[in-house]
């Protein structure tokens, strides 16, 4: 991303939201807005090279909030077992 055009190229957007065996990293990428975002995991390198790749600008952990009418859930609230 060398061109500076931001409708060409919208900023990225990182949050980390956790680890996963030491090895892996659980985080949420936006691209344009950081309030639209997937989850995604990867290993540690790998996510380094991602986020060096796409110039993201890192938000800071746990800026997440949920709302009031309880459709506010993540994939890891899913897939963890009580």
């Amino acid at each position: 991303m060398n061109q500076k055009d931001p409708v060409a190229n919208p900023r990225r957007f990182v949050r980390v939201t956790g680890c996963r065996s030491k090895d892996f990293i659980e985080f949420d990428f936006a691209i344009g807005s950081p309030d639209l975002f997937i989850e995604l995991i990867l290993p540690e390198a790998a996510f380094a090279e991602f986020c060096r790749h796409n110039e993201v600008v890192l938000l800071p952990s746990g800026g997440e909030t949920k709302s009031s009418d309880g459709l506010d859930w993540r994939l890891r609230d899913a897939t963890q077992h009580s």
